[in-house]
């Protein structure tokens, strides 16, 4: 059953905000792992991605099974490459990088999963990934070798979503990338908002709790936040569960 993504679909329905801390692993001390967890369980966050640009065979598996032994918060792969695959998760967001045009991370890296999903029991969902300008030049960049979309052409950014829609992903990710200068403004989002049906996801830039506040009032089903928590782990405090 595809249970995360109905979570995500039922938390929609439900005007309910979603949160989910992505851990790189290639970023991440593994010694951290039962200290960093217990933050993010005390926190409001609904899931814990892990993945990254670029990271080493064997890492990813190794640091989802140690996380799996101090949370009960689904994990969920968001891989930049075949390599971070594992059975170890729970679901994998199978990253269409439609902003792009390289046939390799549009379909290629696809096809070369297919042979290992079919060993797993992963759930996997169908997501268009679109990575727009932040400032910088992103880790995604560097290794895919596409650029990212303009923010100030809004109109392309709500046309590539629509399509990424029409063409089936179930999801759509909005990434401004790893340490962005600028997180994706509200704009960006409100407009995509308006166009699509389905679940909007905005990551990269994201460092404080009024930056949170706004991605999700522009129309953001779920945000996801990383490198801020590897710099300042005290934003966790920000975002404790109310008891």
């Amino acid at each position: 059953m595809n249970l995360i993504y109905k979570n995500i679909q039922d938390s929609v329905s439900n005007k309910k905000k979603l949160l989910a801390v992505l851990i790189d692993p290639d970023k991440f001390s593994i010694e951290n792992t039962a200290n960093f967890v217990k933050k993010v369980n005390e926190s409001i966050a609904n899931y814990i991605f892990v993945g990254g640009s670029i990271v080493d065979e064997k890492a990813t598996e190794i640091l989802v099974a140690e996380i799996k032994k101090y949370t009960k918060l689904p994990l969920v792969l968001f891989p930049g490459d075949v390599s971070q695959i594992t059975k170890k998760a729970d679901a994998l967001l199978f990253l269409s990088l439609i902003s792009g045009r390289d046939s390799d991370y549009l379909i290629g890296k696809h096809i070369d999963a297919v042979s290992k999903l079919r060993k797993t029991k992963l759930e996997v969902i169908s997501t268009g990934y679109m990575l727009i300008e932040n400032g910088k030049e992103t880790s995604v960049q560097r290794v895919t070798g596409t650029k990212p979309i303009p923010r100030k052409n809004v109109q392309n950014i709500v046309d590539t979503a629509k399509a990424g829609e029409l063409l089936g992903m179930k999801l759509m990710y909005l990434e401004a990338g790893s340490g962005a200068i600028h997180p994706i403004n509200t704009e960006i989002i409100k407009s995509v908002k308006q166009e699509l049906q389905i679940p909007i996801i905005v990551g990269g830039g994201i460092r404080n709790k009024q930056q949170l506040k706004n991605t999700y009032d522009s129309g953001a089903d779920m945000v996801v936040i990383g490198t801020v928590f590897e710099d300042n782990e005290a934003f966790f405090d920000e975002l404790k569960k109310e008891i």
